[in-house]
């Protein structure tokens, strides 16, 4: 990886690593893929989660039509499991901004590797936090990463804090809530975003949508369809990591 040079430390050792400053999007994806646990297939061509061979999801919004469902598909860089479960709750829950960079360079790394995946996409934006958020909004500082790691700037990301989706009201949480109640907040925290550019642009626009954690995919489904309802012709989701179902 780094012919003549240290090694890098690996994830998540990336704090002590040489090239935590200097390291390059596609040197940490490449180093933390080889310690994270990737999504193995065969694996849901919608959601992303593990199936058995030959058998099926058990995700209901993957059986659902397409207008229904929202998005078309979403990928995980990988599973949410282990150091990268730690360090995102580091982030989220604890402020830890460090990890933000870390994530940022990880999506970028992602994105650069898949062009496939990545291929006619006009907006990359985050699932956005309210700005009141404690102690800090995780998916605006990973978006605010990934522009600055994206060194290119050939992928579609805003500049930092001129985030394109926003949310302008807080609603209530869905974590340790129940499964309608969590169907509730996600249709709440959708109608609580808005497009800060021009709505036109969203017309005929495949959206990139980025959030931290995948679980059942409800509050990405509540967003997708707002945004196909403003116009857009595809809604694509990219998370950090998928978490694994049991059973």
């Amino acid at each position: 990886m780094t012919a003549g040079l240290p090694e890098p430390a690996g994830f998540p050792d990336c704090p002590v690593c040489a090239y935590v400053l200097t390291g390059t999007a596609r040197l940490c994806s490449d180093c933390a893929g080889r310690t994270l646990q990737p999504v193995v297939d065969p694996h849901c061509p919608v959601c992303s989660q593990a199936v058995a061979p030959g058998g099926q999801c058990g995700n209901r919004l993957c059986t659902l039509p397409l207008q229904q469902r929202g998005f078309s598909r979403v990928d995980a860089v990988a599973v949410y499991s282990g150091a990268l479960k730690d360090k995102i709750h580091k982030l989220k829950y604890e402020g830890r901004r460090g990890w933000a960079m870390i994530f940022g360079r990880l999506l970028v790394g992602w994105m650069e590797s898949h062009p496939e995946r990545m291929r006619g996409v006009d907006y990359v934006v985050g699932n956005p936090t309210h700005p009141t958020r404690q102690p800090i909004q995780h998916i605006e500082a990973i978006m605010d990463a990934a522009y600055t790691e994206d060194v290119t700037h050939v992928l579609p990301l805003s500049p930092p804090g001129a985030h394109r989706l926003v949310k302008t009201t807080e609603t209530p949480r869905s974590a340790n809530k129940n499964l309608d109640d969590k169907r509730t907040a996600a249709a709440e925290h959708a109608a609580a975003l808005t497009w800060t550019g021009d709505t036109s642009d969203i017309r005929d626009a495949t959206i990139l949508l980025v959030d931290d954690v995948l679980t059942s995919g409800s509050q990405l489904q509540h967003v997708a369809r707002r945004l196909r309802a403003s116009g857009a012709a595809d809604v694509r989701g990219l998370v950090l990591a998928r978490v694994p179902w049991s059973g």
